[in-house]
């Protein structure tokens, strides 16, 4: 494609914005999942490991623990070398991944093991790099093909995903975009527009880790998503144990923990995996009155 055949970022937005009104014509796994999770009474848990730690074996075993123990939908991250929004943890983490030897195709034989092997929605989550040095119609195809939901994708805006829009419809994924504290509203409503399955709530600004704390700017983000038109809204960053959990599904569609899970992975191994998830989903099921 030529520069003059570039789409201005204006028709990018735009661009963004139909295909999210259109959202409600692609089935999406991570939505049924949220809306199960909604009919019993609870929030749903989302559940975050990098593939290939400490093998991709390894990582596929503590997924399945994931699912098993209460995990709802659940991420899957590539390993990447430049990651901006991880934090200590799951950087050492990546990092052992890739030293290992991982490759981002392995990924797939990741999703498709943790699928076969579970109800769970199973989402990509990755820097848009990797996606790019594959294809993306290729990568998308491979997704697909492997039982995956969709992607999340922390460091790409609707402005710029004409190219996983088009893909994502082709393959009947789920795209699932980020907002913040610091959105705006006029971004907040492009973002929740172009968004399917879930609009993915940061809690904070900063990188991924277990608080003692979760900020309280998230409900009001979750708020803000809502009367965007975002119809389920799950919240991450900070999240660390049953108490965040409690906390965060009073008001949100669905909880995100990472940083605790690949912890106590690394720790303790796929069993400690299914303990914590255990432990964190006794903090899902909402009060009559929530």
């Amino acid at each position: 494609m030529s520069a003059t055949e570039q789409p201005t970022q204006q028709q990018a937005a735009q661009r963004g914005t139909a295909q999210g009104v259109s959202q409600t014509t692609t089935a999406s796994k991570a939505a049924a999942a949220i809306d199960r999770a909604r009919a019993e009474g609870r929030a749903a848990l989302v559940g975050y490991l990098p593939a290939g730690f400490p093998t991709v074996q390894g990582s596929i075993d503590a997924a399945i623990a994931l699912a098993r123990n209460g995990a709802d939908v659940i991420e899957i991250g590539i390993p990447y070398s430049d990651p901006v929004m991880d934090g200590s943890v799951i950087q050492a983490a990546t990092t052992e991944a890739l030293e290992n030897g991982f490759h981002v195709a392995s990924v797939f034989d990741v999703v498709k093991a943790v699928t076969d092997a579970t109800e769970a929605a199973v989402l990509v989550m990755t820097y848009w790099n990797p996606v790019m040095r594959m294809g993306v119609d290729e990568f998308a195809r491979r997704l697909a093909e492997a039982g995956g939901a969709g992607l999340i994708t922390p460091d790409l805006i609707p402005d710029e995903a004409a190219e996983w829009f088009e893909a994502s419809d082709k393959y009947g994924l789920d795209r699932v975009f980020l907002v913040a504290p610091s959105t705006t509203a006029e971004r907040m409503a492009m973002t929740v527009a172009a968004t399917r399955g879930f609009t993915y709530a940061v809690s904070l600004m900063g990188v991924t880790g277990a608080r003692a704390a979760v900020d309280e700017s998230a409900q009001r983000v979750v708020a803000e998503a809502r009367a965007a038109g975002a119809e389920r809204v799950c919240v991450g960053l900070g999240v660390s144990n049953a108490d965040h959990v409690r906390e965060i599904a009073a008001y949100a569609d669905g909880v995100i923990v990472g940083t605790a899970i690949v912890s106590a992975l690394r720790d303790g191994g796929a069993d400690a995996v299914g303990r914590l998830t255990a432990e964190l989903s006794g903090g899902l099921v909402r009060s009559a009155h929530a």
